[in-house]
C-alpha cells in the first residue's frame, strides 16, 4: 500500500469523525446541553441540529418526560411514639434543564431525602390513627413541600403517593382487636334494634288484633241482643195475639155452666198432676159445688167489656215500633180477664176451699149427682 493511499484513508476517516461530531441528532423529548470547552452553551432540542466539532460537546442528555420514582420504606416516628414504615411513590417532570443539570448533581437522590425528612415532619404531629385515615392530607402536604423546594432545581413534583402505613405486628393486632370489637358492637346495635322493632311490630299487631276482637265481640252482643229483642217482641206479639183469639173465641161462644163445669174438671187432674200435690181431697158435694161454680161464672155476661176488635188470624204478626201496641193490646186483655175472673177453689195440700153460694138471682138448680 503506497503512502497516498494511506493518506486518502486516513482523510476519509476523519472527515466521517468530523461529520458525526458536527451533526447532533437529539430523540424526541429530551434535551442536550452543550458545553464548549467546559462552559455550558447552549441547549439543544429534539431534531437535528449542526454544532462546532471538537470544540461542542453535548455533555448531558436529559429526559424531559414524567418520571416515575418508588422510594424504599422508612420508619418513620408518629405523635403516639409508634413507630410505622411509610414507602412513597414520587411523580415529577423535568422543566429546566440546565438547572437539572448545575443546581444539583443528582435529583433523584435529593428527592428521596427530601421527601423522607418532609415526611416525618408531617408524619410526626399525626397520631396513628390520623395517620392513618389522613392519606389525601399527607400526600398534599408533601407534595407542596417537595414543588417548593425542588422548583430551583427545575423540578416539578407532579403528584406524591403513600404506597403503604405499616404499624408495628402488635399495634396491627391491637387495631384488630379494637376492630373486631366495634363490629361486635355494631351487631349488637343492630341485633337489638331488629328486636325493638320486632317486638313493637308484634304489640302493634297485637293491639290492632285486639281492638279488631273486641269491635266483632261488640258487634255480636249488638246483633244478638237485637236479635233476642226481636225475638221478645216477637214472642209477645204472637202471646197477645194469643190472649186475643182465646178471649174473643170465648166472647163469641158465650159458654153456659155446663161447658165450664165440664172445664173444671178437666183441670182437676192437672192440678192434682203437680209436684207438690201429694194429697188431694175432693168434697163430697162435689156436684154442688160444680152446680155453685156454675151459677156464680154463668153470671158472665156475653160482652164481658173485653176487647171488641176482632182477631184476624191470617194477618202478619208486627214487628219493630209495633212493639209497643201489641204490648198495650196484652195488657187490655189481661186486665179485662181479670175483672171477669171470681173466686176459684185452693190447689193446696189441705181441704177444698169453700164454695160462695148460689146467686139469688139464679134461678137454674144444679144437676143432681150421678148414680
Amino acid at each position: 500500500m503506497t503512502a497516498l493511499t494511506i493518506f486518502l484513508v486516513l482523510l476519509a476517516i476523519l472527515a466521517v469523525v468530523v461529520v458525526t461530531m458536527t451533526i447532533k441528532i437529539v430523540p424526541q423529548a429530551r434535551a442536550g446541553i452543550v458545553e464548549r470547552f467546559g462552559k455550558y452553551r447552549t441547549t439543544l432540542s429534539a431534531g437535528l441540529t449542526i454544532g462546532v466539532p471538537f470544540i461542542d460537546t453535548v455533555r448531558y442528555m436529559i429526559d424531559l418526560r414524567e418520571q416515575v420514582v418508588s422510594f424504599p420504606p422508612q420508619p418513620v416516628i408518629t405523635e403516639d411514639n409508634l413507630t410505622v414504615s411509610i414507602d412513597t411513590v414520587i411523580y415529577f417532570q423535568v422543566t429546566d434543564p440546565v438547572a437539572a443539570t448545575y443546581e444539583i448533581a443528582h435529583y433523584i437522590q435529593a428527592i428521596e431525602q427530601l421527601t423522607m425528612t418532609t415526611l416525618r415532619n408531617i408524619i410526626g404531629g399525626m397520631s396513628l390513627e390520623h395517620a392513618l385515615t389522613s392519606r389525601d392530607q399527607i400526600n398534599s402536604g408533601l407534595r407542596g413541600e417537595l414543588d417548593g423546594a425542588t422548583g430551583k432545581w427545575g423540578i416539578r413534583v407532579n403528584r406524591v403517593e403513600l404506597k403503604g402505613i405499616d404499624p408495628p405486628p402488635s399495634i396491627i393486632d391491637a387495631m384488630e382487636k379494637q376492630m373486631r370489637a366495634e363490629r361486635d358492637k355494631r351487631a349488637a346495635i343492630l341485633t337489638a334494634e331488629g328486636d325493638r322493632q320486632s317486638a313493637i311490630l308484634t304489640a302493634e299487631g297485637q293491639k290492632q288484633a285486639a281492638i279488631l276482637t273486641a269491635e266483632g265481640e261488640k258487634q255480636a252482643a249488638i246483633l244478638s241482643a237485637e236479635g233476642e229483642k226481636q225475638a221478645a217482641i216477637l214472642t209477645a206479639q204472637g202471646e197477645g195475639r194469643a190472649i186475643e183469639t182465646v178471649f174473643q173465641a170465648i166472647h163469641d161462644g158465650n159458654p153456659d155452666q155446663k161447658l165450664l163445669s165440664y172445664q173444671y174438671l178437666q183441670t182437676l187432674p192437672k192440678i192434682a198432676s203437680g209436684e207438690n200435690a201429694s194429697t188431694w181431697i175432693i168434697p163430697a158435694e162435689l156436684t154442688k159445688a160444680l152446680g155453685t161454680l156454675g151459677n156464680q161464672l154463668g153470671t158472665i155476661p156475653v160482652d164481658g167489656g173485653g176487647s171488641r176488635n176482632r182477631v184476624d188470624l191470617d194477618e202478619p204478626v208486627e214487628t219493630g215500633e209495633s212493639s209497643a201496641g201489641t204490648q198495650a193490646a196484652v195488657e187490655a186483655a189481661l186486665e179485662a180477664a181479670k175483672a171477669a175472673e171470681k173466686p176459684g177453689v185452693g190447689t193446696g195440700g189441705g181441704t177444698a176451699d169453700p164454695v160462695a153460694p148460689p146467686s139469688p138471682t139464679d134461678g137454674e138448680e144444679p144437676p143432681a149427682p150421678p148414680a
